[in-house]
């Protein structure tokens, strides 16, 4: 999220709840007989309006906030959150990933299943567990519903409340500062003042469900107290001005020792780890942080002793980008000839293909993988983008799978719009068009493209195409209706 350049106290704690419930909180007064609550105290059950709240605000921040457009590792954190969502009492709720453009650590999670990360999270943990145990803190707050309890005392004005708070983190997360905080402040002061004391609870409980999770998925749940050291050490180098996660996610004493204590308390069952595929995830970060000196990135995975095939890959991707590309193809493909459990090799190896616009070989490379692999959606939207400029109609029915399988990703509807205009499909080009219109919270725009489809279905007489305009005509009004909260 936006780096807040002054933070007063009053600020901290309003923020401390804009983020608090939603993953992120603040410091209380202590208490000497604390007790650590019991689990299982708060329904799990997300409601409907919760979700549409929480997917509306999706759409919003995805409207505002700068994006990390990364397939390959929107994919990886996928695979984490599938991982760990079993064991973080999440129920029936799905989960969706949003990555943000920006170096500064940050997390959070939203009702509705919204998972978010900066590019700066892969830059601050250095191994996979540590980054693992951000994400299931994160889940613990959803499963424990600490936003929706956190209103609950608003009695009639919660899902209003709820609204205003989750605005004023928009602001706030976009870049706005003290405005976002004054929109969330305005009539809900009192409200606000009176979660302070929930805020210790919250934080304990997610830290809790956090630590379960990681050990029954297999991973250390000591990789969380280093990471909680590693803060609370970041946060007194930097004194008054850390992160913003730091300043809602502030590491006590107390906190540490209590995660220590249940950590050491917990047994790993099925060990699980793979630093060498994180270290390459977080090569690609630190690439994205440092995309005007490269080097840099190649330099601090050296400095932190990423594993060998990593340092490897990171100097196949920045040949790529200085135009070595057959250099840059034989490493890659060396490392999918050694470790060929990694997806992403070959993956990366086809997106490089397609930057230097050798079409035919990322459609190649593509394909050899996606037999293997048919649904892994990196592959498929290099191919995807590598078919438009050599069989558009190929793209175009590649992509109405892709999309209809995955509803939720703008990248794929993007390249649908292109591939249906250029194949002949104009309803579905523009329909397309209209579904990424609204999964960026550009609702209005995208209603008034579904007409445009509309007329051009009709002129094409596509009675399919008509059928789907119309029911998703409904579907964007009821998104309006939701966005409007804000």
């Amino acid at each position: 999220m936006a780096h807040l350049k002054t933070v007063t106290p009053r600020l901290a704690c309003a923020l401390a709840l804009l983020l608090g419930t939603v993953g992120l909180s603040a410091p209380t007064q202590s208490s000497d007989n604390y007790q650590l609550p019991t689990l299982g105290g708060a329904s799990t059950s997300v409601s409907n309006e919760e979700y549409r709240l929480g997917r509306a605000w999706l759409r919003q921040f995805r409207a505002q906030a700068p994006q990390w457009q990364d397939p390959i590792v929107n994919d990886y954190l996928e695979s984490l959150v599938a991982r760990l969502a079993p064991h973080s009492q999440l129920g029936t709720l799905q989960t969706t990933t949003v990555m943000v453009d920006n170096r500064s650590l940050n997390a959070f999670a939203v009702p509705g299943g919204v998972v978010g990360i900066n590019s700066g999270l892969f830059a601050f943990a250095e191994d996979e567990g540590a980054f693992i145990s951000v994400i299931a803190h994160e889940l613990g707050h959803l499963s424990q519903r600490h936003f929706a309890r956190g209103s609950a005392r608003a009695e009639q004005t919660q899902l209003p409340a709820m609204a205003a708070m989750l605005a004023g983190m928009l602001i706030a997360a976009s870049g706005g500062g003290d405005a976002g905080i004054a929109t969330a402040m305005g009539s809900q002061a009192a409200l606000i003042q009176d979660q302070l004391s929930y805020s210790r609870r919250f934080e304990q409980e997610a830290d809790r469900v956090g630590l379960q999770a990681m050990a029954a998925a297999g991973y250390d749940p000591e990789a969380m107290v280093r990471m909680f050291g590693a803060m609370q050490r970041m946060a007194r180098l930097q004194g008054g001005t850390p992160p913003e996660f730091l300043l809602t996610h502030p590491v006590s004493d107390s906190r540490l020792s209590d995660a220590q204590a249940r950590a050491a308390q917990l047994s790993v069952a099925n060990r699980y780890t793979s630093d060498t595929l994180y270290d390459m995830m977080r090569a690609r970060a630190l690439l994205s942080i440092h995309r005007n000196s490269p080097q840099q990135a190649a330099a601090r995975l050296e400095q932190e002793s990423a594993e060998e095939p990593a340092l490897r890959y990171v100097s196949a991707l920045i040949d790529a980008q200085n135009g070595q590309t057959d250099q840059a193809l034989q490493t890659l493909d060396r490392l999918a000839s050694e470790l060929p459990d990694y997806a992403m090799l070959p993956a990366s190896a086809a997106q490089v293909a397609l930057q230097a616009q050798r079409y035919d070989d990322a459609i190649q490379r593509s394909q050899r993988l996606l037999r293997l692999m048919p649904n892994y959606l990196p592959a498929q939207l290099t191919l995807a983008e590598a078919q438009l400029q050599r069989d558009p109609q190929a793209a175009y029915t590649l992509l109405r799978e892709v999309t209809a399988r995955h509803p939720d990703n703008p990248q794929g509807f993007n390249l649908l719009a292109e591939a249906a205009g250029r194949s002949g499909h104009n309803g579905w080009g523009h329909l397309a068009r209209a579904e990424h219109l609204q999964l960026t919270g550009r609702m209005d725009s995208g209603i008034r493209q579904l007409g445009i489809a509309r007329d051009a279905a009709q002129q094409e007489n596509d009675q399919q195409a008509l059928a789907r305009i119309e029911q998703r005509r409904e579907a964007f009004i009821e998104y309006r209706e939701a966005l409007e909260k804000f």
